[in-house]
């Protein structure tokens, strides 16, 4: 499988399958041109776009933004459902089954996302994906090695009333159902005494009894014969197997009714100027707090490479704002070579930062720049030393 590498294309494309096998990238025309304007009117990364388009769905609910975060969280679905299929040998899943089973949640994921700084939204459907996954193929294998008899037994009566209401009953024809269902479960009693996934078929004279036990609570529903009651629980069995594992259609379906499978036919083109602004400003308050977060780091690390006596004058002048003439009597040392020694440290840990900020930024240096920067040094120093615990 090719990896998505531009924005443009990672927010608007879906994963195209061959037999098992990822074949290739198919574009929303829609998604693409949406993405397209964008992109023209602001620059992002990929998680600011997908926390834009996030914010897109919490505040509105929109369906298109959905889709873009659908196409960003394809390669996450892909590589989740590659890694649960290899523990499960034994299902008749395939890669684009699985594929299809969890990429449907998405938007279940984006309900219980939290969005603050911190948290990847990849990293948080990934493991969505893959418990999604994992408790649908264990399903899956349940169901398939069980009988219907077995499977009956096993099924909760919430869980069967809405397989029948999937399977498109009546409620007259659920409720004759269920209680021949209830009539099953109090009268079957398997014999064996291990072995409850292959239960065998009732024998007629439990069907006879599950029969009168019926008719004589049905009131008003219909009466039945053992064939009858017979029938109705395959019925049933085969309705709760379609509703745990149902069906998968192929992801490359158009949608009922088009020829193509464009979206977004009543989504407005036009950008949020507003959020993406919101976006951008929250975007640089982060990146300030992680350069500031990093600033502090870097002249932390040149303070303690500083020699001890150097590490006294700054902490007698900046901590305990000694004069230096009483720095002087502290370390028993002369005023002026108190005088020299505070501007030697301070011209180390500038530059320890200049050298950080040319090699990391790519900042070029000008006299102005490190005028500035030895006033922030001198802001730093202050505020460092008098929040240290005494």
């Amino acid at each position: 499988m090719r990896s998505r590498q531009d924005p443009l294309e990672i927010f608007s494309t879906f994963l195209q399958f061959e037999g098992d096998r990822a074949s290739s990238w198919a574009t929303d025309a829609r998604l693409h041109r949406r993405m397209k304007q964008c992109l023209a009117s602001t620059s992002g990364s990929l998680n600011f776009w997908a926390l834009y388009w996030f914010k897109i769905w919490q505040e509105d609910g929109e369906r298109g933004a959905v889709d873009h975060l659908s196409a960003y969280l394809q390669e996450t679905c892909y590589w989740s459902a590659h890694k649960m299929l290899l523990n499960f040998a034994a299902v008749q899943y395939t890669l684009p089954d699985c594929f299809q089973v969890a990429i449907v949640k998405v938007e279940k994921i984006l309900q219980n996302f939290n969005s603050q700084p911190g948290f990847s939204l990849q990293n948080y459907a990934s493991a969505i994906f893959s418990s999604t996954i994992r408790d649908a193929l264990r399903q899956r294998q349940e169901v398939d090695i069980c009988t219907n008899w077995a499977l009956l037994r096993k099924v909760s009566q919430k869980r069967l009333i809405e397989s029948l209401e999937n399977a498109g009953l009546s409620a007259e024809t659920i409720a004759a159902y269920v209680l021949a269902w209830n009539c099953f479960k109090a009268l079957y009693i398997p014999t064996q005494a291990t072995g409850t996934r292959k239960l065998p078929r009732p024998d007629d004279e439990t069907w006879d009894a599950i029969t009168q036990n019926y008719n004589k609570n049905r009131e008003a529903r219909p009466e039945a014969s053992p064939t009858t009651i017979e029938k109705w629980l395959i019925a049933c069995a085969n309705a709760a197997r379609n509703y745990i594992n149902p069906t998968l259609i192929s992801i490359n379906t158009p949608k009922p009714g088009y020829d193509s499978g464009e979206l977004l036919d009543d989504v407005p083109e036009s950008p949020r100027e507003s959020l993406i602004a919101d976006l951008i400003a929250a975007e640089e308050i982060r990146e300030r707090q992680d350069q500031r977060s990093r600033i502090n780091q870097v002249l932390e690390t040149a303070i303690a490479a500083l020699d001890e006596e150097l590490r006294s004058i700054l902490f007698l002048y900046y901590a305990e704002n000694c004069t230096q003439q009483q720095m002087a009597t502290r370390l028993t040392i002369k005023q002026y070579t108190i005088s020299r020694r505070l501007t030697k440290a301070k011209e180390q840990l500038l530059k320890s930062l200049a050298t950080w900020s040319q090699t990391t930024l790519h900042i070029s240096l000008t006299p102005a720049l490190l005028q500035t920067m030895s006033a922030v040094l001198e802001d730093w120093l202050q505020t460092h030393y008098k929040n240290l615990e005494p």
